[in-house]
């Protein structure tokens, strides 16, 4: 239940965020893609959680393979659909035109960034299961979603772009960070709602380097490398 009530309360902020953006701009605005968004994070916390426990853990562990690998799957395959589409997603290796050169400075960046962390607040050394874990899933899983599906969706919401740094950013690229901290770092319990700052900071320097990644080489390949590889830093610092 808590679950149910954290993703209504994220669904909410995403849905007066974008009615407010969309009232603002309107000639740039798709009331249908913004709720095919809301759509697309429900389905995912769904399947992350199993179901809010409904569905049985097959696969086991200390870590959750399952709902994770089900996540993954519903986003590879509602990706493939002709709305969307893989490459448009940036489900593909091939890099943009000139981008390698441009993308070295903030992959340098983000591997600063969580070799800091790192260094700041060093973890107990993980187990394998831990190793493998934090070196697949959670970057494919999320970066795809995230930086993937998500952000195509919510770039169709929002059409409106502004070129800064390089790239063409629009609500879409900012709104999908803001998810991202939101999952990470705010949730409902016993004593009501909770933000962690903190978290949220830290989920969201990552997220904006990471959609800046995606936007300028066109593909989610270095996202995902650099997601498991920060997650993995502090297991092996």
């Amino acid at each position: 239940m808590n679950g149910l009530i954290s993703l209504a309360a994220i669904l909410a902020i995403l849905l007066a965020l974008g009615v407010l953006i969309g009232l603002a701009d309107r000639r740039y605005f798709s009331a249908r893609w913004l709720l095919a968004a809301a759509a697309l994070v429900a389905l995912n916390d769904a399947l992350l959680t199993n179901v809010y426990g409904l569905l049985p853990d097959l696969i086991g562990g200390d870590w959750n393979w399952q709902g994770k690998a089900l996540a993954l799957a519903a986003t590879l395959a509602i990706a493939a659909l002709a709305p969307f589409g893989w490459q448009r997603c940036g489900l593909t290796l091939a890099q943009a035109p000139g981008s390698s050169q441009a993308a070295l400075p903030v992959v340098l960046l983000y591997g600063g960034f969580f070799a800091a962390i790192a260094l700041a607040f060093p973890g107990e050394p993980g187990d394998a299961e831990t190793l493998a874990f934090q070196l697949s899933l959670p970057g494919l899983e999320e970066e795809i979603f995230y930086r993937g599906l998500l952000l195509f969706a919510l770039d169709r919401a929002f059409a409106g772009r502004q070129r800064f740094l390089g790239v063409e950013w629009g609500w879409g690229a900012l709104l999908s960070c803001l998810l991202f901290g939101l999952a990470h770092g705010f949730s409902y319990g016993t004593e009501g709602f909770s933000a962690d700052p903190a978290t949220m900071v830290l989920t969201a320097v990552p997220a904006l380097l990471g959609v800046w990644l995606r936007l300028r080489t066109g593909s989610l390949l270095l996202p995902i490398l650099l997601h498991n590889l920060g997650n993995s830093l502090s297991l092996l610092v």
